[in-house]
């Protein structure tokens, strides 16, 4: 041991230096290598899994801001839907409402020739059934009008079409201005949700 510190001794101050300082540059490197190194490789595995997390908040952030938007939408929708239902009598009542239309015509001062329903329709979807009357009447023109104007304010949903006209045969009716008038009133029913084809 003598003749080793003898030969540290013999060596430059440089060299004491660095035989001196070498266990300190051992457990530094030792330091480095097995704790410092490891530990910065976990710093930057945390740092990508921060930034991860970090995009991952911001999309769920970005979802919760749209479910929210799509509640709102959804309780819009519910409301027109309900609004709708109004207009779309159930199937039972329709009958009901065929006769008020009748009965607005006759208090428009039509007189009614023909109110003949047809088949029924059911729409694609299953969700609701057309019921269309064939309806002909003698009728001044301002009269018929009163009549599209009430019908326009009925509640439920009365949709008028394939209306023509014609001259009546009888010379006082044209003396009057009556005339024939052929048209088609249709009404729509709701159907029940039982009935409703359920997709595969």
């Amino acid at each position: 041991m003598q003749k080793f510190f003898n030969q540290i001794k013999s060596l430059p101050l440089y060299g004491q230096i660095l035989v001196a300082a070498l266990p300190s540059l051992i457990l530094v490197g030792l330091f480095v290598y097995f704790i410092l190194l490891p530990k910065n490789k976990e710093i930057s595995d945390l740092k990508v899994k921060s930034a991860q997390l970090d995009t991952d908040i911001i999309k769920a952030e970005a979802k919760v801001k749209r479910l929210d938007a799509l509640i709102a939408e959804n309780e819009i929708l519910k409301k027109k839907l309900s609004r709708l239902k109004e207009q779309l009598p159930e199937e039972k009542e329709v009958s009901v409402l065929l006769r008020e239309v009748s009965e607005l015509g006759r208090g428009s001062g039509l007189e009614i020739l023909l109110w003949k329903p047809q088949p029924k329709k059911t729409n694609p979807d299953g969700l609701y059934v057309e019921i269309p009357v064939k309806v002909e009447v003698m009728a001044k023109y301002h009269n018929f009008g009163d009549f599209l104007s009430r019908v326009s304010r009925l509640p439920r949903l009365v949709n008028i079409s394939d209306i023509e006209t014609t001259s009546s045969q009888k010379p006082e009716d044209a003396e009057s201005g009556i005339v024939n008038i052929k048209f088609t009133a249709r009404t729509f029913a709701s159907v029940a949700q039982n009935d409703i084809p359920q997709k595969k």
